[in-house]
């Protein structure tokens, strides 16, 4: 990694320290742990196969395209936050300060971006899109999935803004080509 990144790194982890303890906290309780690992869960993709695969039923006109819509933005979602984490290599909360306890297993060993964050607010956006009677409840689980990810220990709230933006704008500018392609 550079070490203007690192630095830079280094100067946000001392910087969100407070607040992350302050949303670790409740993940030492047995209730909100099991909820947040709940969520946690199903932010690992289980709810957006889910969604994936209900497309085609739901949406029965463009329900395959919107799934393939939907997969592809995924896997392009996976190809970038592995690539940023790649050459980022910020170390999780729990294993740069000791006052943070981790409350869950990580999926890989750095925390920037947060790729659960990266895909919930993606699929909110484009389920979203498809379905706009599920927008607010989309949008509400992926705001639960980047907390779970502080509260359990697993990501900074700067790895979560940054996941959420990258899902965020990959979703939309994955919208702009679709509604830019001939009918």
């Amino acid at each position: 990694m550079g070490t203007k990144l690192a630095t830079a790194f280094s100067h946000f982890d001392q910087a969100e320290l407070r607040f992350c303890r302050y949303l670790n906290r409740p993940s030492g309780r047995s209730m909100p742990r099991a909820f947040f690992h709940g969520v946690s869960v199903l932010g690992d993709g289980w709810l957006w196969y889910a969604l994936i695969l209900s497309l085609p039923f739901v949406l029965v006109a463009d329900g395959g395209f919107a799934a393939a819509h939907l997969a592809l933005t995924g896997s392009v979602g996976i190809l970038a936050y592995k690539l940023i984490k790649r050459h980022a290599v910020r170390e999780r909360p729990y294993i740069t300060h000791p006052a943070i306890s981790c409350r869950a297993v990580p999926l890989d060993r750095y925390s920037f971006p947060s790729g659960h964050t990266l895909h919930a607010v993606s699929f909110a956006v484009l389920g979203a899109h498809y379905l706009p009677e599920l927008a607010a409840p989309l949008a509400g689980f992926a705001f639960l999935v980047a907390l779970s990810r502080v509260v359990l220990g697993l990501h900074y709230p700067t790895d979560v803004a940054a996941g959420a933006l990258l899902g965020g704008g990959l979703a939309l500018a994955s919208l702009r080509i679709v509604q830019s392609m001939p009918t």
